[in-house]
């Protein structure tokens, strides 16, 4: 698991699959930054892994601030998944 924040809209939302460096991360969360008084770009501020991570993420069982974090350009993305397909439920 690590933390993206990512400079400009790369077009994945929450749920979505992304590749970045050659490799596939599902999208646990992201936070919008820089819509009011921010950078000229918007910042999407990340938390990404591989898919037998998510439920470690959901029990938040691990620390936040002792993720690896990267700072990349939107271009750097390949958007596999935009977001989390329908739930069966709806």
């Amino acid at each position: 698991m690590k933390k993206l924040i990512v400079h400009g809209d790369a077009g994945f939302r929450k749920g979505g699959r992304i590749e970045y460096d050659g490799e596939e991360y599902e999208v646990f969360a992201v936070a919008r930054q820089g819509e009011w008084h921010g950078p000229d770009r918007p910042q999407l501020w990340c938390t990404v892994g591989k898919a037998r991570e998510e439920e470690t993420f959901n029990k938040q069982d691990y620390i936040p601030m002792h993720l690896d974090t990267e700072d990349i350009d939107a271009e750097a993305i390949t958007v596999i998944r935009e977001k989390a397909p329908p739930s069966a439920e709806s």
